[in-house]
């Protein structure tokens, strides 16, 4: 007896499955590699690169330079992680207490708060693109979860200072330093590094260079927070027993 053939509709479902098992295996692999091995773009920086060629904008100019951790100021991972997420040394990815005081300002008809742990924002700038759908979202999660994972904070922290935008075209400390305080990544003061993480709300906007009053006035904050915490020590301290910083 020859053998009851397939129905397309198992043939499509396998092959989903197939591709489903692919792609989990290729993206834990590329967030593996990416634990030991500097990269070289982001997906951010190809969409604006892409963005500015297909607008045709002749002034824009794309810096990028990657800096290891020992070559950047201690007081730049301070700053960003007192302005952008400062239970990043004890999370695992989510601020779910961020997420929840987000949803309720939003059921109380309040602005839209981002919620966004640097994890995420490392998840986002590296592997996907600008946007609000599910989809993203969905992505954004799953690379997060994989992030942290496989990578230790401190990676995290350095992947994220290298690939963040923090200008128009200009990425990372390692050009951002050159370009705003014609100076290297590691000789950054902390009232330079609070002005470089002041302008993350958006940085195409807001320059840390020629800083405005509000982003003068939130660069003096997160100095301020950045000590409270407790200086660049505040990331190589044990998490406490409940979990929670205060």
């Amino acid at each position: 007896m020859s053998p009851t053939p397939r129905s397309p509709i198992r043939r499509i479902l396998r092959l989903l499955a197939l591709l489903l098992l692919a792609w989990v295996v290729l993206s834990c692999l590329a967030v593996i590699v990416l634990r030991f091995v500097p990269p070289w773009t982001s997906a951010m920086m190809m969409e604006r690169r892409t963005e500015a060629l297909v607008h045709g904008e002749e002034d824009f100019h794309f810096r990028h330079r990657w800096v290891p951790w020992d070559r950047i100021s201690p007081n730049v991972g301070i700053a960003m992680v007192a302005g952008e997420d400062q239970k990043f040394p004890y999370h695992h990815g989510f601020d779910v207490d961020a997420i929840q005081d987000a949803i309720d300002a939003a059921d109380e008809g309040k602005r839209l708060r981002g919620a966004s742990t640097i994890s995420q924002q490392v998840a986002k700038n590296l592997f996907l693109w600008n946007g609000r759908s599910f989809v993203r979202k969905g992505l954004e999660a799953w690379f997060t979860v994989l992030i942290e994972a496989f990578w230790p904070k401190q990676r995290i922290l350095e992947v994220y200072m290298n690939i963040v935008e923090l200008g128009d075209g200009v990425y990372g400390v390692g050009a951002a330093s050159e370009a705003f305080f014609h100076t290297t990544p590691d000789r950054l003061g902390m009232a330079q590094a609070a002005r470089l993480a002041a302008v993350l709300p958006n940085p195409r906007r807001f320059h840390a260079d020629a800083p405005s009053a509000y982003v003068q006035r939130r660069a003096e904050w997160i100095a301020r927070q950045a000590a409270q915490l407790g200086g660049p020590a505040y990331l190589t301290r044990p998490a406490p027993v409940s979990g929670r910083v205060r």
